[in-house]
């Protein structure tokens, strides 16, 4: 079964909130599975498919999670933006994405963004352009920083061993190194092996002193909101690689790959329940038997399953949602102590005009102030104010030509984020007033937003001249808003930071602290971002599926 069409490219990103918020939750079900981001979709298809009846349960009002866009109407224009998937790699036609999905009988097109710099990254005195070819990628480098090609190839080196080790370990059982992956460590991924406990900053130590050498290298660090000086070498040389195969977005747009994946769920006769937030995994005799839905309308859901799958925030998922006498101490320490990723705050436009003719085209343009990368994450850390130091634009009008939900005729969309901090205190709002959005006529928070929006705006007219008067929509997110639709943990789309002590092995697996209660998710141990999440659902319900089966 191809599930190619299962939702036109103009549909509304909520075409089927009514049909899942008013399905009544099932009594028993074999796998109930809290948090419909894309983790928690694949999972939940492959279960499906497999044969299993499958309940999804979510808070949101659409399914996807960081994966979804969200649509607005002015002045009877139509915009459909993305929120968190502006770009994803590998998506060839053997690649991690694709596969994944044919896997669940999906068939999804992908646009190329411009082989010849996917990412434009922009700093005081030059522009670097990263183009989709390992080997055009090191004559670039070399060919402005020509004294440091023993630095140059050093990081090269870990870049490609990263990259042919973690496609080997993707089909790893589970996700964990066979012995043939290490036998292969051993003879193809020495350097990759010496690094592991490396920051990217103590790599970079071995390779190069050049500041804008090393910025460039680390030009990127808004897809993993990190430091360079915290973040794990593995994590930046890995994100490299992924793009350096290609750098693509699903043409329908950034909700399109979720859509599909929840019509697979629904079609094999599994459901999903949203606004219909977990109060609670519910445990007798150390095994999780179901789930208790949050109260709405006067009324509250027990669902008895056979096992239980936590797609949700992981922090959120130990300390909260499981009964806190369940969970053996060195757990609920670790969670504790967890620390999360950067948070994001972004500024939607609509742009009257196209803006492939002010230079913006199918890529990102990262821009920043300085070289300091470090310095630019400590100051956002340090400082009670709120001040952009960098930004990052991108236009699915420009990516995503063919598909004309985007924008009104003759309107770009344009999407402009930059690193921030998400403590709740520093937006002017109680964490307690998020989630019932006491916050929304907070007028501390509201001067805040708007001053970040102008500035965010400003910074795309320094760049592409004469943007600013052709402004016809504007609007802006915050971590705050995050926060209010995912509950994530520090307001991060990321989740846990992939500092060497919370990367690889140091993550949790698929299988939880408890008989029959699995996890997936960005923070789990397949890593990061869109594609790490979709290979968290895949291994454990492969795990869900070797339990079934044996019990």
């Amino acid at each position: 079964m191809s599930l190619d069409r299962a939702r036109p490219p103009h549909d509304s990103p909520t075409s089927r909130t009514k049909a899942r918020v008013d399905a009544a939750p099932p009594e028993r079900t074999d796998v109930a599975i809290v948090g419909c981001g894309v983790a928690g979709l694949m999972a939940g298809a492959e279960l499906a498919r497999a044969g299993l009846q499958v309940a999804l349960f979510d808070p949101h009002y659409v399914a996807g999670g960081c994966t979804t866009q969200f649509a607005r109407t002015q002045a009877g224009q139509h915009y459909r933006f993305d929120v968190g998937l502006h770009y994803i790699g590998d998506c060839g036609p053997n690649g991690t994405i694709p596969r994944l999905l044919r896997g669940v009988g999906i068939e999804q097109q992908f646009a190329v963004l411009d082989p010849e710099g996917f990412d434009t990254l922009v700093f005081p005195d030059f522009r670097f352009r990263i183009p989709a070819d390992h080997d055009l990628y090191r004559q670039r480098l070399l060919d402005l920083f020509p004294s440091e090609k023993r630095g140059i190839d050093r990081y090269l080196r870990l870049v490609r061993e990263v990259g042919l080790i973690g496609r080997r370990t993707e089909k790893d059982r589970g996700g964990e190194p066979s012995a043939r992956t290490l036998l292969e460590i051993a003879a193809r991924g020495r350097l990759l092996a010496m690094s592991q406990s490396d920051t990217m900053a103590s790599f970079l130590d071995s390779c190069t002193a050049d500041p804008k050498l090393r910025a460039v290298l680390v030009g990127q660090n808004g897809d993993y909101g990190l430091p360079p000086s915290e973040v794990s070498a593995i994590m930046n040389a890995g994100l490299a690689a992924h793009y350096l195969n290609g750098a693509y977005y699903p043409k329908g747009g950034g909700q399109i790959i979720s859509d599909k994946l929840a019509s697979c769920i629904e079609q094999c006769g599994s459901t999903i329940h949203l606004r219909c937030g977990i109060e609670q995994i519910i445990v007798e005799s150390g095994r999780a038997v179901g789930v208790r839905t949050e109260p709405r309308k006067g009324q509250q859901h027990t669902v008895r399953a056979a096992r239980v799958i936590s797609a949700a925030d992981l922090k959120r998922t130990l300390l909260e949602l499981l009964p806190a006498e369940s969970v053996p101490k060195r757990w609920r320490k670790r969670a504790a102590s967890y620390r999360m990723a950067a948070a994001l705050f972004m500024t939607y436009l609509g742009v009257r005009g196209d803006m492939a003719e002010r230079g913006l085209g199918a890529g990102n343009v990262w821009q920043y102030d300085d070289y300091d990368i470090d310095g630019q994450y400590f100051h956002a850390r340090r400082n009670e104010r709120i001040e952009p130091r960098c930004c990052y634009i991108t236009s699915a009008s420009l990516k995503d030509p063919e598909t004309k939900g985007h924008a009104p005729e003759g309107v770009t969309n344009l999407e402009v984020m930059t690193i921030v901090d998400g403590e709740p205190r520093k937006w002017g709002v109680a964490p307690e007033h998020i989630e019932p959005w006491r916050y929304k006529r907070n007028e501390a928070y509201l001067a805040i937003k708007q001053r970040l929006q102008d500035e965010l705006i400003e910074r795309v007219e320094t760049l592409f001249p004469g943007t600013r008067d052709d402004i016809v929509f504007q609007e802006s997110a915050t971590p705050i808003t995050h926060t209010r639709y995912t509950r994530a943990s520090g307001g991060t789309g990321y989740g846990l930071a992939a500092c060497p002590e919370q990367f690889l092995d140091s993550r949790p697996g698929y299988e939880g602290p408890i008989e029959r209660m699995f996890m997936c998710g960005a923070s789990t141990r397949a890593g990061h971002g869109i594609v790490g999440a979709m290979l968290s659902g895949h291994h454990c319900a492969r795990l869900v599926l070797e339990q079934a089966i044996k019990s």
